[in-house]
């Protein structure tokens, strides 16, 4: 659990005066043009002010990847022995001969600052636009954002002096021109097209036998209806998922809601009695982050209402935590760098974190979002599985859209500390479902632990979409689940809902439901799941091999034997996942 007001940051006052450093200066981030959506608008008022958040160098980064993968891959001798706070804050926090550049730097500018993560990596500072020019080297302009009339204040480049270069990682928001407005990895409230494959009603898969695991309570077979409407029975019989309640007593599941999404606890209740008939009450927690909600609404909308009640309904008696990112943020990135430093600060993590929010990887700068990364890399070595929704564009991003002349990747997806979920549709067979966001990143170079599955896929690829996509780069998703007709209980109406945002917490209830198994038996959380999926994992998982990801005018990736860029390694299943960790 969270700890009441530690989802609250202080922001120190700033002394101003004219800057004296007079340091040669350096181009740290530029950027070419002006992003599609955003127009210029006109100077900035030299005395509007700029909260600016300043990205220090860690002092061990590599170390840090390095622990990350010892806790994380079978066979390690430290396989899921995860590290204390402490441990890797020491990775990240950084040397003093970079605090101590950094602050003389803002004291020469009579400028104070407030750190504002755990390790002391980022701080935050609160200055005029003149003095920010003048630090900088640079020019902040108005841009507003054409879609949603918003006013950004950005610049197309800035500089930083001699004495902090290679001290700082990053100043933002500066060069970043993000959607002001999110959306969930696109929740659809109609029926998309099905698959013409054939559908049968087809039997739940059985695990092996082992006499010693804790093996789920028995599930029924797929029912007919599922192929119609998905509900906790059909997700539990598709995946073999237990259906008596938690009982460890030491799991939790974090699901982080963002852009003043809510659900009602009305709606949780009805969904609960009509879908998870004689299960225990549902143990919800809500906390709130930057002006995010502080009660649960009278009004629901759809994502957070799909995110809690397929949590609450699947992941039965896991203490369910709902944080609330709300508006008031100034991170530059919708609250999600201000969510994970409000996480790393916490003592006790959440086992399982699952966000269906995110953004295309070319509106994020390369230095944001490798600390970001690097931040879900820091609540994976702890201990933390980190799950975000792929998409909903096929290959045309968050989003499907057709004006794009390369593939589009989604972000935090591509990060390669995190597990990327995709979506399915039908069972019996189960197929790829045609919005599923996948491809290759053009940030993250491809991590060590996905080479072996993604070569086998582009050696028989071959040249289709040649010159679309970057064929190194990090590829996802990593696993898949299905992604639609979910029956969600809207305001008292029953929605049906599609999107690789259903998928994520189907995944996530799954992974809390095998951490409750482990530690009953006394084992550890399963931690960051990639290195496990695509190694003593990959037998436990349904492999899908039809079906296609159509976007920016081509017919995007199709699904394979093996991994590929539309549904990952497969769908879980809970039995065989349990028997694959217990025996790593």
């Amino acid at each position: 659990m969270v700890a009441a007001g530690l989802f609250f940051f202080a922001f120190f006052a700033v002394a101003l005066a004219r800057p004296t450093t007079n340091d040669e200066f350096h181009v740290h981030e530029r950027r070419a043009d002006v992003p599609k959506g955003f127009a210029y608008r006109g100077q900035a008022s030299p005395d509007a002010t700029l909260d600016l958040r300043i990205a220090l160098v860690q002092s061990n980064p590599a170390g840090l990847e390095a622990a990350l993968y010892d806790v994380s891959t079978p066979g390690s001798s430290s396989y899921r022995k995860h590290l204390s706070k402490a441990q890797v804050e020491a990775f990240v926090t950084p040397k003093p001969e970079t605090v101590q550049a950094v602050n003389s730097w803002l004291a020469k500018n009579n400028v104070s600052a407030a750190r504002i993560s755990p390790s002391g990596d980022w701080m935050s500072v609160q200055i005029p636009v003149a003095k920010a020019n003048a630090m900088l080297n640079t020019q902040f302009a108005e841009y507003v954002h054409e879609k949603t009339n918003t006013t950004v204040v950005r610049t197309m480049a800035y500089s930083v002096p001699e004495t902090v270069l290679g001290h700082i990682a990053a100043i933002h928001p500066t060069t970043s021109f993000v959607e002001p407005l999110i959306s969930a990895a696109e929740v659809q409230t109609f029926h998309h097209p099905r698959s013409k494959t054939g559908v049968k009603k087809t039997k739940a898969s059985k695990a092996s036998s082992t006499s010693h695991l804790s093996l789920p309570t028995s599930v029924a077979a797929v029912d007919d209806s599922c192929n119609s409407q998905i509900t906790p029975a059909c997700l539990q019989a598709i995946y073999n998922m237990p259906t008596a309640p938690a009982s460890s007593n030491r799991t939790n599941l974090f699901v982080a809601t963002f852009a003043q999404e809510s659900a009602t606890q009305s709606d949780l209740q009805e969904f609960l009695g009509k879908f998870r008939k004689g299960s225990q009450p549902a143990r919800v927690i809500l906390g709130s982050l930057d002006g995010g909600l502080t009660d649960f609404a009278s009004s629901g909308t759809t994502e957070a209402s799909l995110d809690l009640q397929y949590t609450a309904g699947l992941a039965t008696n896991v203490p369910t935590s709902i944080i609330s990112v709300g508006a008031n943020n100034t991170d530059g990135i919708a609250g999600f760098l201000d969510l994970v430093n409000a996480l790393l600060a916490q003592d006790e993590l959440p086992q399982v974190l699952t966000t269906s929010f995110g953004f295309n990887e070319k509106d994020i700068p390369a230095a944001i979002g490798s600390n970001l990364c690097n931040a879900y890399a820091q609540l994976g070595a702890r201990g933390t599985t980190v799950l975000f929704a792929s998409g909903d564009g096929g290959v045309s991003g968050v989003q499907a859209t057709q004006d794009c002349t390369t593939f589009i990747p989604s972000f935090p997806s591509t990060c390669p500390f995190v597990t990327s979920v995709g979506g399915t549709t039908s069972f019996g067979p189960e197929v790829a479902v045609s919005f599923s966001s996948g491809g290759f990143s053009n940030l993250f170079a491809r991590p060590q632990y996905q080479d072996s599955a993604v070569d086998a896929y582009l050696k028989n690829l071959g040249k289709t979409n040649a010159g679309l996509f970057n064929a190194s780069g990090r590829a996802f998703p990593d696993i898949a689940a299905q992604a639609q007709n979910f029956q969600v209980f809207v305001n008292g109406q029953v929605k049906p809902v599609a999107g690789t945002s259903a998928a994520s917490p189907t995944v996530a209830s799954l992974v809390a439901l095998l951490n409750d198994a482990i530690q009953k038996d006394g084992g550890a959380p399963v931690g960051f799941l990639n290195p496990f999926l695509y190694s003593k994992g990959a037998n436990a998982l349904n492999d899908i091999t039809q079906g296609s990801n159509p976007g920016c005018g081509t017919n995007g990736f199709s699904a394979a034997k093996g991994w590929d860029p539309v549904t990952g390694l497969g769908t879980p299943d809970f039995a065989k996942l349990l028997t694959a960790v217990k025996g790593s």
